[in-house]
């Protein structure tokens, strides 16, 4: 009968946290013009550039302009980005080529620590992420208050989620070229068919069905809601979906890890 797999997770997971934010603040400037700028070549192309062409768009009984429409998913594309690639190419590296991981554990960190330590830091660079292109839509008075402040929690909670698939990812990705791979199969059909750039309404009834298994979809959805000042059941399920989406893959990520680090 097999055992139940144990996880020895304590809270000096925070040193690997503290670790990767030491770093971060040497490239600081760097890591915070992606951000900035993102949401202005995406407003300006897509937003003003398309708006006239596609006119209004209907969402939920409402007809909003398509800058409107598009800048919640600018912010959920964000964080997922930001925690999907941080636990998969910057994971990867700091495991394999700068052989992090191995200075980690020869210290009295559990190989747990050090994932848990990863996918929250993940997080933590969504929600930082998430913080500074939302100042950008603030300044163009996409968005409305209080109920956006509400972006900032759920783009830590999504953090966590896609940093734990991408974690997963890089506990079963063979090389890092290998990445190609579920970036192609799960992370583009996300972007381009989530309710990110039209509605989910518009896809023939399989899409839909399969758009809905997508976590970006929920992202997508409960951000949509946030930023025009609604706080409904569809951000409640939209919240409930990430939290189980992480106990899922936050776990699995663990599992797989350990196979690839202690053989």
């Amino acid at each position: 009968m097999s055992k139940m797999p144990s996880f020895q997770i304590s809270r000096r997971f925070l040193r690997v946290w503290q670790r990767n934010y030491v770093v971060y603040q040497k490239t600081w400037k760097i890591n915070f013009l992606t951000p900035l700028l993102e949401p202005l070549f995406y407003l300006l192309a897509f937003g003003y550039g398309m708006s006239a062409l596609v006119g209004k768009v209907p969402f939920e009984g409402e007809e909003l302009s398509y800058v409107i429409f598009i800048t919640p998913s600018l912010l959920a594309i964000a964080m997922m980005y930001n925690a999907f690639f941080e636990n998969t190419y910057a994971s990867f590296v700091r495991m394999y080529y700068q052989k992090t991981f191995d200075a980690m554990l020869a210290t009295p960190l559990s190989l747990h620590e050090v994932i848990t330590g990863e996918i929250i830091w993940g997080a933590t660079k969504s929600l930082i992420a998430t913080a500074i292109m939302l100042g950008v839509v603030t300044a163009f008075g996409l968005v409305h208050y209080p109920q956006a402040l509400f972006v900032l929690p759920l783009s830590f909670l999504a953090g966590i989620a896609f940093g734990s698939i991408g974690m997963f990812f890089t506990g079963v990705t063979p090389s890092i070229e290998a990445f190609n791979l579920p970036i192609f199969l799960f992370v583009t059909p996300m972007f381009l068919f989530s309710g990110t750039f039209f509605p989910v309404a518009g896809l023939p009834g399989w899409a839909q069905k399969l758009a809905m298994v997508f976590p970006l979809t929920h992202l997508v959805n409960a951000t949509r809601h946030l930023c025009l000042g609604s706080m409904n059941a569809d951000v409640f399920w939209g919240v409930l979906y990430l939290a189980v989406f992480s106990v899922v893959f936050f776990p699995l990520a663990l599992v797989v890890m350990q196979r690839r680090l202690i053989r």
